[in-house]
Protein backbone atom coordinates (compact mmCIF):
# COMPACT_ATOMS: atom_id res chain seq x y z
CA UNK A 1 0.00 0.00 0.00
CA UNK A 2 1.41 3.38 -1.01
CA UNK A 3 1.44 6.12 1.64
CA UNK A 4 0.10 9.42 0.37
CA UNK A 5 2.53 12.29 0.85
CA UNK A 6 1.31 15.43 2.62
CA UNK A 7 0.09 18.13 0.21
CA UNK A 8 2.61 20.97 0.39
CA UNK A 9 1.20 24.46 -0.05
CA UNK A 10 2.68 26.31 -3.01
CA UNK A 11 3.01 30.02 -3.77
CA UNK A 12 0.68 32.24 -1.75
CA UNK A 13 -2.47 30.57 -0.49
CA UNK A 14 -5.34 31.37 1.81
CA UNK A 15 -5.54 28.96 4.72
CA UNK A 16 -7.51 28.82 7.94
CA UNK A 17 -6.36 27.67 11.34
CA UNK A 18 -7.56 24.11 11.86
CA UNK A 19 -9.36 22.79 14.97
CA UNK A 20 -6.32 20.59 15.65
CA UNK A 21 -4.10 23.66 15.89
CA UNK A 22 -6.51 25.22 18.38
CA UNK A 23 -6.51 21.96 20.33
CA UNK A 24 -2.71 22.01 20.17
CA UNK A 25 -2.70 25.47 21.76
CA UNK A 26 -4.64 24.26 24.80
CA UNK A 27 -1.49 22.56 26.05
CA UNK A 28 0.21 25.93 26.11
CA UNK A 29 -2.59 27.44 28.20
CA UNK A 30 -1.78 24.86 30.85
CA UNK A 31 1.98 25.31 30.40
CA UNK A 32 1.83 29.09 30.83
CA UNK A 33 -0.36 28.65 33.91
CA UNK A 34 2.34 26.35 35.28
CA UNK A 35 4.99 29.03 34.66
CA UNK A 36 2.99 31.68 36.53
CA UNK A 37 2.52 29.28 39.46
CA UNK A 38 6.24 28.45 39.41
CA UNK A 39 7.27 32.11 39.63
CA UNK A 40 4.75 32.67 42.43
CA UNK A 41 6.31 29.84 44.43
CA UNK A 42 9.89 30.89 43.58
CA UNK A 43 9.51 34.55 44.55
CA UNK A 44 13.01 35.82 43.72
CA UNK A 45 14.90 37.33 40.80
CA UNK A 46 16.43 33.94 40.13
CA UNK A 47 12.99 32.31 40.16
CA UNK A 48 11.53 34.86 37.72
CA UNK A 49 14.56 34.49 35.42
CA UNK A 50 14.05 30.74 35.41
CA UNK A 51 10.35 31.22 34.67
CA UNK A 52 11.24 33.40 31.67
CA UNK A 53 13.67 30.72 30.44
CA UNK A 54 10.87 28.14 30.61
CA UNK A 55 8.62 30.47 28.57
CA UNK A 56 11.38 30.70 25.95
CA UNK A 57 11.55 26.90 25.76
CA UNK A 58 7.77 26.72 25.37
CA UNK A 59 7.75 29.47 22.76
CA UNK A 60 10.45 27.90 20.61
CA UNK A 61 8.55 24.61 20.73
CA UNK A 62 5.26 26.23 19.72
CA UNK A 63 6.57 28.46 16.96
CA UNK A 64 8.31 25.56 15.21
CA UNK A 65 4.98 23.84 14.61
CA UNK A 66 3.42 27.14 13.51
CA UNK A 67 5.90 27.05 10.61
CA UNK A 68 5.18 23.38 9.88
CA UNK A 69 1.40 23.91 9.80
CA UNK A 70 1.90 26.83 7.40
CA UNK A 71 3.76 24.66 4.90
CA UNK A 72 1.30 21.78 5.11
CA UNK A 73 -2.19 21.55 6.58
CA UNK A 74 -2.35 20.11 10.09
CA UNK A 75 -5.34 18.04 8.90
CA UNK A 76 -3.04 15.85 6.81
CA UNK A 77 -3.02 12.34 8.25
CA UNK A 78 0.71 12.04 9.01
CA UNK A 79 0.97 15.63 10.24
CA UNK A 80 -2.05 15.12 12.48
CA UNK A 81 -0.42 12.10 14.11
CA UNK A 82 2.89 13.93 14.67
CA UNK A 83 1.12 16.94 16.21
CA UNK A 84 -0.82 14.71 18.61
CA UNK A 85 2.40 13.00 19.69
CA UNK A 86 4.02 16.45 20.07
CA UNK A 87 1.08 17.54 22.24
CA UNK A 88 1.69 14.60 24.53
CA UNK A 89 5.39 15.49 24.84
CA UNK A 90 4.57 19.13 25.55
CA UNK A 91 1.93 18.21 28.12
CA UNK A 92 4.45 16.06 29.97
CA UNK A 93 6.94 18.92 29.75
CA UNK A 94 4.35 21.26 31.27
CA UNK A 95 3.74 18.79 34.10
CA UNK A 96 7.46 18.96 34.88
CA UNK A 97 7.66 22.76 35.10
CA UNK A 98 7.41 22.83 38.94
CA UNK A 99 10.45 20.50 38.90
CA UNK A 100 12.19 22.09 35.91
CA UNK A 101 15.27 22.99 37.93
CA UNK A 102 14.90 21.26 41.31
CA UNK A 103 13.79 17.65 41.37
CA UNK A 104 11.11 16.78 43.94
CA UNK A 105 11.64 13.73 46.18
CA UNK A 106 10.46 10.43 44.73
CA UNK A 107 9.58 9.47 41.17
CA UNK A 108 11.58 10.30 38.08
CA UNK A 109 13.95 13.24 37.76
CA UNK A 110 11.84 16.27 36.79
CA UNK A 111 14.66 18.17 35.01
CA UNK A 112 15.61 15.07 33.01
CA UNK A 113 12.02 14.29 31.96
CA UNK A 114 11.53 17.94 30.91
CA UNK A 115 14.75 17.95 28.86
CA UNK A 116 13.88 14.62 27.20
CA UNK A 117 10.36 15.86 26.32
CA UNK A 118 11.86 19.00 24.78
CA UNK A 119 14.34 16.86 22.82
CA UNK A 120 11.53 14.65 21.48
CA UNK A 121 9.44 17.69 20.56
CA UNK A 122 12.29 19.40 18.71
CA UNK A 123 13.42 16.22 16.94
CA UNK A 124 9.89 15.61 15.65
CA UNK A 125 9.84 19.15 14.33
CA UNK A 126 13.22 18.65 12.63
CA UNK A 127 12.35 15.24 11.14
CA UNK A 128 8.99 16.51 9.91
CA UNK A 129 10.63 19.40 8.05
CA UNK A 130 13.21 16.98 6.65
CA UNK A 131 10.42 14.85 5.17
CA UNK A 132 8.57 17.88 3.81
CA UNK A 133 11.74 19.18 2.14
CA UNK A 134 12.24 16.02 0.09
CA UNK A 135 11.45 17.76 -3.21
CA UNK A 136 12.54 21.27 -2.18
CA UNK A 137 16.30 21.75 -2.32
CA UNK A 138 16.19 25.21 -0.75
CA UNK A 139 14.13 24.00 2.20
CA UNK A 140 16.35 20.93 2.61
CA UNK A 141 19.47 23.13 2.83
CA UNK A 142 17.72 25.40 5.34
CA UNK A 143 16.86 22.39 7.50
CA UNK A 144 20.52 21.30 7.42
CA UNK A 145 21.56 24.79 8.60
CA UNK A 146 18.87 24.63 11.27
CA UNK A 147 19.76 21.18 12.63
CA UNK A 148 22.91 22.16 14.60
CA UNK A 149 21.00 24.70 16.69
CA UNK A 150 18.30 22.11 17.49
CA UNK A 151 20.78 19.43 18.49
CA UNK A 152 23.12 21.84 20.27
CA UNK A 153 20.39 23.53 22.31
CA UNK A 154 18.70 20.32 23.42
CA UNK A 155 22.06 18.72 24.29
CA UNK A 156 22.96 21.63 26.56
CA UNK A 157 19.56 21.36 28.24
CA UNK A 158 20.25 17.69 28.97
CA UNK A 159 23.69 18.57 30.36
CA UNK A 160 22.07 21.19 32.60
CA UNK A 161 20.19 18.41 34.43
CA UNK A 162 23.51 17.32 36.01
CA UNK A 163 23.96 20.66 37.77
CA UNK A 164 22.03 22.95 40.09
CA UNK A 165 21.91 26.61 41.14
CA UNK A 166 23.29 29.33 38.91
CA UNK A 167 25.41 26.85 36.92
CA UNK A 168 22.24 25.07 35.87
CA UNK A 169 20.58 28.38 34.99
CA UNK A 170 23.64 29.43 32.96
CA UNK A 171 23.46 26.20 30.96
CA UNK A 172 19.78 26.87 30.24
CA UNK A 173 20.72 30.33 28.99
CA UNK A 174 23.47 28.80 26.83
CA UNK A 175 21.03 26.23 25.40
CA UNK A 176 18.55 28.93 24.42
CA UNK A 177 21.28 31.15 22.97
CA UNK A 178 22.38 28.24 20.77
CA UNK A 179 18.78 27.61 19.71
CA UNK A 180 17.76 31.21 19.04
CA UNK A 181 21.01 32.68 17.76
CA UNK A 182 21.76 29.55 15.76
CA UNK A 183 18.41 29.89 14.01
CA UNK A 184 19.10 33.56 13.25
CA UNK A 185 22.57 32.82 11.89
CA UNK A 186 21.14 30.05 9.71
CA UNK A 187 19.30 32.68 7.66
CA UNK A 188 15.75 32.46 6.38
CA UNK A 189 16.07 32.17 2.60
CA UNK A 190 15.17 28.48 2.54
CA UNK A 191 12.14 28.59 4.82
CA UNK A 192 8.69 28.60 3.23
CA UNK A 193 5.74 30.77 4.30
CA UNK A 194 3.05 30.17 1.66
CA UNK A 195 0.03 31.19 3.78
CA UNK A 196 0.83 34.55 5.47
CA UNK A 197 -2.72 35.07 6.73
CA UNK A 198 -2.63 31.73 8.50
CA UNK A 199 0.76 32.51 10.04
CA UNK A 200 -0.37 35.89 11.38
CA UNK A 201 -3.61 34.37 12.69
CA UNK A 202 -1.70 31.62 14.52
CA UNK A 203 0.41 34.20 16.35
CA UNK A 204 -2.63 36.30 17.15
CA UNK A 205 -4.28 33.26 18.67
CA UNK A 206 -1.28 32.50 20.85
CA UNK A 207 -1.43 36.07 22.19
CA UNK A 208 -5.07 35.34 23.05
CA UNK A 209 -3.90 32.17 24.80
CA UNK A 210 -1.36 34.14 26.83
CA UNK A 211 -3.90 36.83 27.73
CA UNK A 212 -6.37 34.10 28.67
CA UNK A 213 -3.77 32.76 31.07
CA UNK A 214 -3.65 36.16 32.78
CA UNK A 215 -7.43 35.94 33.29
CA UNK A 216 -7.00 32.42 34.65
CA UNK A 217 -4.41 33.81 37.07
CA UNK A 218 -7.01 36.30 38.34
CA UNK A 219 -9.64 33.61 38.86
CA UNK A 220 -7.37 30.96 40.38
CA UNK A 221 -5.91 33.53 42.75
CA UNK A 222 -9.22 34.20 44.51
CA UNK A 223 -11.50 31.31 43.57
CA UNK A 224 -11.39 29.81 47.06
CA UNK A 225 -11.62 33.12 48.95
CA UNK A 226 -14.85 34.73 50.19
CA UNK A 227 -15.81 37.49 47.78
CA UNK A 228 -15.12 41.01 49.05
CA UNK A 229 -14.95 44.57 47.77
CA UNK A 230 -11.12 44.57 47.50
CA UNK A 231 -11.25 41.30 45.51
CA UNK A 232 -13.88 42.77 43.18
CA UNK A 233 -11.82 45.94 42.64
CA UNK A 234 -8.60 44.01 42.06
CA UNK A 235 -10.32 41.60 39.66
CA UNK A 236 -11.86 44.44 37.65
CA UNK A 237 -8.53 46.27 37.46
CA UNK A 238 -6.77 43.06 36.40
CA UNK A 239 -9.37 42.45 33.71
CA UNK A 240 -9.05 46.08 32.58
CA UNK A 241 -5.29 45.63 32.22
CA UNK A 242 -5.70 42.38 30.28
CA UNK A 243 -8.33 44.01 28.04
CA UNK A 244 -6.04 46.97 27.34
CA UNK A 245 -3.26 44.58 26.36
CA UNK A 246 -5.69 42.82 24.03
CA UNK A 247 -6.76 46.14 22.51
CA UNK A 248 -3.16 47.25 21.99
CA UNK A 249 -2.50 44.23 19.77
CA UNK A 250 -5.77 43.45 18.01
CA UNK A 251 -7.25 46.89 17.27
CA UNK A 252 -4.85 47.80 14.45
CA UNK A 253 -1.40 46.28 15.00
CA UNK A 254 -2.39 42.70 14.21
CA UNK A 255 -4.17 43.79 11.02
CA UNK A 256 -1.23 45.87 9.87
CA UNK A 257 1.17 43.04 10.61
CA UNK A 258 -0.87 40.53 8.61
CA UNK A 259 -1.18 42.94 5.68
CA UNK A 260 2.57 43.62 5.72
CA UNK A 261 3.36 39.90 5.76
CA UNK A 262 0.90 39.22 2.91
CA UNK A 263 2.34 42.09 0.85
CA UNK A 264 5.94 41.00 1.34
CA UNK A 265 7.47 39.27 -1.72
CA UNK A 266 7.44 35.50 -1.27
CA UNK A 267 11.25 35.37 -1.44
CA UNK A 268 11.73 37.63 1.59
CA UNK A 269 8.52 36.79 3.45
CA UNK A 270 10.13 34.07 5.61
CA UNK A 271 12.68 36.56 6.93
CA UNK A 272 9.93 39.01 7.90
CA UNK A 273 7.90 36.20 9.43
CA UNK A 274 10.88 35.01 11.46
CA UNK A 275 11.84 38.48 12.70
CA UNK A 276 8.40 40.01 13.30
CA UNK A 277 6.59 36.92 14.54
CA UNK A 278 8.92 34.14 15.71
CA UNK A 279 11.33 36.58 17.39
CA UNK A 280 9.36 39.77 18.13
CA UNK A 281 6.31 37.96 19.53
CA UNK A 282 8.40 36.25 22.20
CA UNK A 283 8.72 39.42 24.37
CA UNK A 284 4.98 39.99 23.88
CA UNK A 285 4.27 36.60 25.45
CA UNK A 286 6.87 37.06 28.19
CA UNK A 287 5.36 40.47 28.97
CA UNK A 288 1.90 38.94 29.35
CA UNK A 289 3.18 36.13 31.60
CA UNK A 290 5.06 38.57 33.84
CA UNK A 291 1.99 40.81 34.05
CA UNK A 292 -0.18 37.81 34.95
CA UNK A 293 2.29 36.96 37.72
CA UNK A 294 2.06 40.55 39.03
CA UNK A 295 -1.76 40.51 38.94
CA UNK A 296 -1.78 37.18 40.75
CA UNK A 297 0.34 38.67 43.54
CA UNK A 298 -2.01 41.67 43.88
CA UNK A 299 -4.99 39.30 44.23
CA UNK A 300 -3.04 37.35 46.83
CA UNK A 301 -2.40 40.54 48.82
CA UNK A 302 -6.01 41.74 48.83
CA UNK A 303 -7.56 38.33 49.50
CA UNK A 304 -5.20 37.04 52.20
CA UNK A 305 -6.03 39.21 55.21
CA UNK A 306 -3.97 36.99 57.51
CA UNK A 307 -0.55 37.76 56.06
CA UNK A 308 -1.30 41.08 54.34
CA UNK A 309 -3.33 44.25 54.76
CA UNK A 310 -4.85 46.44 52.07
CA UNK A 311 -2.12 49.00 52.73
CA UNK A 312 0.69 46.58 51.84
CA UNK A 313 2.50 47.41 48.57
CA UNK A 314 4.00 44.96 46.12
CA UNK A 315 7.75 44.98 46.56
CA UNK A 316 10.80 43.86 44.67
CA UNK A 317 10.21 41.01 42.24
CA UNK A 318 6.40 41.16 42.32
CA UNK A 319 6.27 44.89 41.54
CA UNK A 320 9.03 44.48 38.95
CA UNK A 321 7.02 41.76 37.19
CA UNK A 322 3.83 43.84 37.09
CA UNK A 323 5.52 47.02 35.87
CA UNK A 324 8.21 45.36 33.78
CA UNK A 325 5.73 43.00 32.12
CA UNK A 326 3.56 45.83 30.79
CA UNK A 327 6.59 47.90 29.77
CA UNK A 328 8.10 44.92 27.93
CA UNK A 329 4.77 44.30 26.20
CA UNK A 330 4.68 47.90 24.96
CA UNK A 331 8.30 47.85 23.81
CA UNK A 332 7.69 44.59 21.93
CA UNK A 333 4.81 46.33 20.15
CA UNK A 334 7.16 49.13 19.12
CA UNK A 335 9.56 46.58 17.62
CA UNK A 336 6.76 44.65 15.90
CA UNK A 337 5.30 47.75 14.26
CA UNK A 338 8.74 48.91 13.17
CA UNK A 339 9.51 45.55 11.55
CA UNK A 340 6.15 45.27 9.77
CA UNK A 341 5.08 48.81 8.79
CA UNK A 342 8.31 50.71 9.58
CA UNK A 343 6.46 53.00 11.93
CA UNK A 344 8.01 54.09 15.23
CA UNK A 345 5.26 54.15 17.86
CA UNK A 346 6.43 57.12 19.91
CA UNK A 347 3.35 57.11 22.15
CA UNK A 348 3.86 53.51 23.21
CA UNK A 349 7.56 54.08 23.67
CA UNK A 350 6.78 57.04 25.94
CA UNK A 351 4.17 55.01 27.84
CA UNK A 352 6.72 52.26 28.55
CA UNK A 353 9.18 54.88 29.82
CA UNK A 354 6.51 56.50 32.05
CA UNK A 355 5.56 53.14 33.58
CA UNK A 356 9.19 52.32 34.38
CA UNK A 357 9.99 55.80 35.71
CA UNK A 358 6.90 55.69 37.94
CA UNK A 359 8.28 52.76 39.98
CA UNK A 360 9.95 54.95 42.66
CA UNK A 361 6.73 56.97 42.95
CA UNK A 362 4.37 54.00 43.39
CA UNK A 363 6.80 51.83 45.36
CA UNK A 364 5.02 52.57 48.65
CA UNK A 365 1.47 52.62 47.27
CA UNK A 366 -0.96 49.83 48.26
CA UNK A 367 -0.94 46.91 45.83
CA UNK A 368 -4.39 47.90 44.51
CA UNK A 369 -3.10 51.41 43.77
CA UNK A 370 -0.06 50.03 41.96
CA UNK A 371 -2.25 47.80 39.78
CA UNK A 372 -4.62 50.70 39.14
CA UNK A 373 -1.74 52.98 38.12
CA UNK A 374 -0.31 50.50 35.60
CA UNK A 375 -3.74 49.67 34.17
CA UNK A 376 -4.60 53.38 34.02
CA UNK A 377 -1.42 54.37 32.17
CA UNK A 378 -1.89 51.66 29.54
CA UNK A 379 -5.59 52.45 29.10
CA UNK A 380 -4.89 56.18 28.85
CA UNK A 381 -2.19 55.47 26.25
CA UNK A 382 -4.67 53.64 24.06
CA UNK A 383 -7.29 56.39 24.49
CA UNK A 384 -4.74 59.04 23.46
CA UNK A 385 -3.75 56.96 20.44
CA UNK A 386 -7.39 56.53 19.44
CA UNK A 387 -7.99 60.28 19.68
CA UNK A 388 -4.85 61.36 17.81
CA UNK A 389 -5.09 58.74 15.07
CA UNK A 390 -8.90 58.44 14.94
CA UNK A 391 -9.26 59.20 11.22
CA UNK A 392 -6.12 57.31 10.26
CA UNK A 393 -7.22 54.31 12.33
CA UNK A 394 -10.61 54.29 10.63
CA UNK A 395 -9.02 54.42 7.17
CA UNK A 396 -6.51 51.68 8.00
CA UNK A 397 -9.17 49.32 9.33
CA UNK A 398 -11.45 49.98 6.34
CA UNK A 399 -8.63 49.46 3.85
CA UNK A 400 -7.37 46.29 5.52
CA UNK A 401 -10.93 44.94 5.76
CA UNK A 402 -11.24 45.27 1.97
CA UNK A 403 -8.00 43.34 1.49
Amino acid sequence: MQIRRPAIRQGTQQASVTPLELFFDLVFVFALTQVTAYMTNELSRHGVLRGVLVVMVLWWSWTGFAWVANVVSADEGQIKLVMLVAMAAMFLLALCIPEAFDDAPGGLSGPVVLAVCYLIFRLMHLVLFWILSQNDRGLRQQVLRFAPSVLGGTTLLLIATRFDGWTQTALWVAALVVDYVGTALGGASGWRLPAPGHFAERHGLIIIVALGESIVAIGVGVAERPISVPIIVASVLGLLLASAMWWAYFDVSALQGEHALSSEPIETRPRLGRNAYSFAHLPLVIGVVLTAFGIKKVLEYVSDTTDHTLADPLKGVALGALVGGVALYLLAHVVFKWLTVHNLSVIRLAAAAIILLAVPLIDSWPALGQLGCVAGVLTLTLVVESMIWAESRHQIRAELARH
